[in-house]
């Protein structure tokens, strides 16, 4: 079939080398498996099948694990059992090994439901695939285009003859033509020209790979600068809410220092303890409030002394009154 179709493409070439004379001959190719894979809706469907061929599978390893038990079983009570019932259990087993290798060729086989269903996910994207490559090779003047997937073997193909990507936003611009505006048309068939101007002219590909890449650079580098400057307004947020947390602690009276005295840095919010002249802790600085405290209690302490002390003069002024007018009533009488 190769031989056939290498002589029929070596005949086709031949007879268009009159009209070479007048322009040269276009030849382009397609990757029917890249075109696929890069098709979202196939994808899609493929992942979907996936997961039934996983259930498929797991149905299999389930029938033999069962075949191997009833084997293990066989095996164990064989000395015990009668020619009759050891027949019987291997017909058994022979049935069930026979369902399940039907089951795995019906699911996995040639022509089993995985085949099948493959093919039928990627007919649809295939005649999608047929009718794009015939519209951009009337459109570019195309004599031939292959698919390089296919049974033509080809030892050599240049990337500037292979057209699957064109193929490829041809079936994308199908599918969001339909969800776009007037405007937003207009856009996308402007991209369409300039893309489609880029794939004739590879000196231009060059050209608009270096803008991309310069764009790139110049997105990274003001990512870069946001990043940095978000990182800059972290740290002064944070000097800002220090600043802040020691003033509300110098307010309360208990001021954090900056460095603990045996070198290592304190932590901000952390309270370090004052120590004296020889290196022991000091006592905690009292805040106002506590001073205050202090004070009334100190005052009403006195205060209770004071009157405590004039009830007791004032009791030992009426005793001795009382014991002067008991004397002067003795020494009447």
């Amino acid at each position: 079939m190769r031989r056939q179709f290498l002589f029929i493409f070596l005949a086709l070439i031949v007879a268009n080398t009159s009209q070479a004379q007048t322009r040269s001959t276009r030849i382009g190719y397609i990757d029917m498996e890249y075109i696929l894979e890069n098709v979202s809706d196939y994808k899609e469907a493929t992942a979907q099948l996936e997961l039934k061929a996983q259930k498929w599978k797991q149905e299999i390893e389930g029938k033999k694990l069962e075949i191997n038990t009833l084997k293990e079983s066989l095996k164990a009570e064989k000395a015990l059992l009668t020619k009759e019932l050891i027949d019987e259990r291997e017909t058994e087993i022979k049935f069930l090994e026979t369902e399940m290798l039907d089951y795995q060729q019906k699911q996995f086989g040639a022509d089993g439901n995985l085949i099948r269903h493959k093919m039928a996910l990627a007919k649809p994207i295939q005649d999608q695939v047929f009718t794009a490559v015939q519209d951009i090779a009337e459109a570019k003047n195309y004599d031939f285009v292959f698919d390089k997937s296919a049974d033509l073997t080809m030892l050599f193909s240049n990337k500037r003859f292979d057209i699957s990507d064109q193929v490829i936003r041809v079936l994308n611009r199908t599918d969001k033509r339909e969800q776009l505006t007037k405007k937003q048309l207009k856009q996308q068939e402007a991209k369409e020209n300039i893309e489609n101007a880029i794939d004739e002219n590879p000196a231009m590909k060059d050209r608009q790979k270096v803008l991309d890449d310069r764009k790139a650079a110049r997105e990274k580098l003001i990512e870069d600068r946001k990043l940095e400057q978000e990182a800059k307004k972290k740290e002064y947020d944070d000097k800002r809410k220090a600043i802040a947390a020691e003033r509300e602690a110098k307010k309360n009276g208990t001021v954090s220092e900056p460095a603990k005295t045996d070198g290592t840095t304190a932590k901000p919010g952390e309270a370090t303890e004052p120590k004296t002249t020889t290196g022991e802790p000091a006592a905690a600085t009292p805040s106002k409030a506590e001073e205050r405290q202090k004070l009334f209690e100190q005052r009403k302490k006195e205060l209770e002394e004071r009157k405590k002390k004039i009830l007791e003069e004032r009791e030992a002024a009426k005793k001795a009154k009382e014991a002067e007018t008991q004397k002067t009533n003795t020494t009447n009488n």
